[in-house]
């Protein structure tokens, strides 16, 4: 990407597409009865832009950032991840993209406790090395989560255990192991819901910050329109199908 495109992703413009949803399906077995969820649904994100999903309880969000993220397969249509079209790659091969390409952040942070915050957010690292080769890997990976920690405020809490951060210390903590790696894209599935208003604004802040700051496409399911109104691009799912509002 050159210098321009850089600048205007910065701003949350048209950097390089990392993601592009095509015609996506999804329909599940109600008794006999079949549930069409998805009927269609198209997107695209672009490196450095904020995209906000909304929709209803029960539209099916969840359901289609299962599928964007490579952890479903849909029933029809295509996902590309950084081009890279994901529908005939083996779950190997899959699950290779969705580590190196892909960063998460949930809204209940699925955090490790058996291990500190410094070995949660290490975590995507040592699973993209191999077991011989994580010894060689392992001081810059740490010295890269020390930075993301510093940069999140968590340098004095990288030993602690998850039991002992509060809820937004918590969800930067997550934010820190969704970024390890450098991923093209971030998905974030309600990553406020369980914050306080003041902690959620201080996510959200971090969320837009890191994501333009690093070129990732962020997309983000969120029911606080104040979050939405800061969005590069707003899809709203509405009867399996997305409309663009912005």
């Amino acid at each position: 990407m050159n210098d321009a495109a850089k600048e205007q992703a910065k701003r949350g413009g048209g950097g390089a597409a990392v993601l592009r949803a095509d015609n996506l399906q999804r329909y599940f077995d109600d008794g006999g009865r079949r549930l069409e969820v998805l009927k269609g649904a198209s997107l695209t994100v672009r490196a450095g832009q904020v995209g906000m999903l909304v929709g209803r309880s029960g539209s099916g969000k969840s359901t289609l950032l299962h599928l964007l993220g490579l952890l479903d397969r849909p029933d029809g249509g295509e996902v590309l991840i950084d081009g890279t079209p994901a529908g005939t790659l083996s779950e190997q091969d899959r699950a290779y993209l969705r580590n190196r390409m892909i960063g998460f952040v949930f809204q209940h942070y699925f955090l490790l406790p058996e291990f500190s915050v410094l070995e949660n957010v290490l975590l995507p690292a040592k699973v993209a090395s191999s077991l011989m080769g994580w010894p060689a890997a392992e001081a810059p990976y740490r010295q890269r989560a020390g930075e993301l920690l510093g940069l999140l405020g968590l340098s004095d809490q990288a030993r602690q255990m998850p039991a002992t951060l509060s809820g937004g210390e918590r969800q930067r903590t997550a934010l820190a192991r969704a970024l390890i790696l450098s991923p093209k894209l971030l998905l974030c599935d309600e990553p406020t819901g369980n914050l306080d208003p003041e902690s959620a604004g201080q996510i959200m802040d971090l969320i837009f910050k890191l994501g333009r700051e690093r070129l990732a496409g962020i997309l983000v399911v969120t029911h606080d329109p104040a979050a939405a109104s800061r969005a590069d691009a707003i899809f709203r799912l509405q009867d399996g199908r997305l409309k663009v509002e912005k």
